[in-house]
């Protein structure tokens, strides 16, 4: 009897238990989960910084539930992605990246610093070694900053506990052993790497060595791995404003505005007043400053010493006679806060990015050298065409007027006074006036001084000018 009510009381309680689970599950399914994605599919750069921080904001904007990462870059700047890894650890909202084709260098560093890792089959994560513009791999102390950033990324993850028949094993979710490997080939991992590779996972060797939860194909593949059913999917979308700044950010678009500037400068030089080409210059100093400062690259003390260095030239050109030390100093100041605003302010921790620093300077430097030689051979191409262009004929003045043809700037009536004789009104000493016809003229004496009063007779016009001589009995 009492098997029997122990059987029963069993039943009923496994009956209940999945009577719950299965009301819980149903609950859980019925409430829509809210998924924002955005993407990481650039360089890693000061805007793709802004980018993910915008990204996080209006997630959380939302009531997001779970953040989504597509990943497909090479990499980049190094302080940039220790951002967006930051922001990712310290993310109250769950992250997923969902590496689609590469996660190489610092979008390795992003991608395991999300929560979980779904790749596409195909994909890449791996090969974390910090170089320079050119491929070359770095000095030891920045291998060692990025060994310690990626270990301490994968150990943010924590470990799972492990229970077999004899024992309870704590093992690393992501083994950090792994992700410094990935920066260093010295370090040994024994049936993984030896101490000549880097270690680059294609998605089935992620999978296997615990870099990925799963290979999917889409993000729906990856949320019905995740068991996520009932969904609505937020996608961040750039503004019109954040196109056009990607725009004006692109190398030749900066030069062509440099361009811009130094010919706006060069033909407003060349014509009387202040007009259009002022106009042009200004907008191009606009176009090339505003988005470097929105974006963090150009500062306050960069965009002060060229407008100093720009004053310092007009000075140099208006008020000092030649061309000297102010001349000089306004063009390197002008130059400097053109190339200058094009770098990162944070390379100039020397002690850390010296090499960075100087490769970013002489990089800038190229692209500002070559837009000022372009602008200024195209300004002096342009002034000497736009003279004698047809289309222009009817707004510029492309005849000369000749003295042989009766074209003169002045009165020419008073040579008609030549021989002419009259009566000095004032003293010439050695110019004055003088009377002839009732009309009063300018005169000059030509040999020494003529007291008032006294004939005279007109024996010359030069200059605009009467010369005459005294008659003498």
């Amino acid at each position: 009897m009492k098997r029997n009510i122990l059987l029963i009381t069993l039943l009923l309680t496994v009956t209940s238990n999945i009577i719950w689970a299965n009301t819980e599950t149903a609950t859980s399914d019925s409430i829509q989960k809210i998924i924002y994605v955005f993407d990481i599919n650039k360089d890693i750069a000061p805007a793709m910084w802004r980018q993910t921080q915008k990204s996080f904001d209006e997630a959380t904007k939302y009531n997001s539930d779970y953040i989504i990462i597509r990943i497909n870059t090479y990499g980049g700047m190094v302080n940039m992605a220790d951002s967006i890894r930051t922001k990712i650890l310290d993310s109250p909202i769950p992250v997923f990246a969902f590496i689609e084709n590469n996660a190489a260098s610092a979008g390795a560093l992003i991608s395991i610093a999300a929560d979980s890792i779904y790749m596409k089959k195909g994909a890449k994560i791996g090969s974390a070694s910090v170089v320079d513009q050119t491929g070359k791999i770095m000095p030891e102390k920045y291998q060692s900053y990025m060994r310690s950033t990626m270990r301490a990324t994968a150990e943010a993850h924590g470990m799972d506990t492990i229970i077999t028949q004899n024992d309870t094993i704590l093992k690393w979710k992501r083994d950090p052993m792994i992700a410094e490997a990935m920066v260093d080939q010295r370090i040994f991992i024994e049936g993984l790497t030896d101490t000549s590779t880097i270690v680059a996972f294609t998605s089935q060797e992620a999978l296997k060595n615990g870099y990925c939860e799963a290979i999917v194909n889409d993000i729906d593949e990856l949320l019905k791995h995740a068991g996520i059913h009932n969904y609505e999917v937020k996608t961040y979308k750039p503004t019109g404003l954040e196109k056009f700044i990607g725009f004006l950010l692109s190398p030749v678009i900066q030069g062509i505005l440099i361009m811009l500037i130094v010919g706006g400068i060069y033909f407003e030089l060349q014509t009387p007043g202040i007009g259009f080409p002022l106009g042009a210059a200004f907008l191009g100093a606009v176009l090339y400053f505003a988005p470097l400062y929105l974006e963090g690259l150009a500062e306050n003390w960069e965009l002060i010493i060229f407008i100093v260095g720009l004053l310092l030239i007009a000075i140099e050109i208006f008020v000092i006679p030649g061309f000297g030390v102010t001349g000089i100093i306004g063009i390197v100041l002008a130059v400097s806060g053109l190339v200058l605003s094009m770098i990162d302010n944070i390379i100039f921790d020397f002690e850390f990015h010296a090499e960075e620093a100087y490769s970013a300077v002489l990089r800038s430097f190229f692209v500002v050298a070559v837009s000022l030689v372009a602008s200024l051979i195209l300004s002096l191409y342009l002034s000497k065409k736009l003279a004698t262009s047809s289309v222009l004929s009817g707004i510029m003045l492309s005849s000369t007027q000749k003295k042989e043809d009766g074209f003169i700037g002045v009165d020419n009536s008073q040579r008609n006074i030549i021989g002419k004789t009259g009566i000095t009104s004032t003293w010439l000493r050695p110019s004055g006036k003088i009377e002839i016809d009732n009309e009063i003229y300018d005169a000059i004496s030509e040999i020494g001084y003529i007291e008032k009063g006294q004939q005279v007779k007109v024996v010359d016009y030069r200059a605009s000018q009467l010369y005459v001589t005294k008659i003498t009995e």
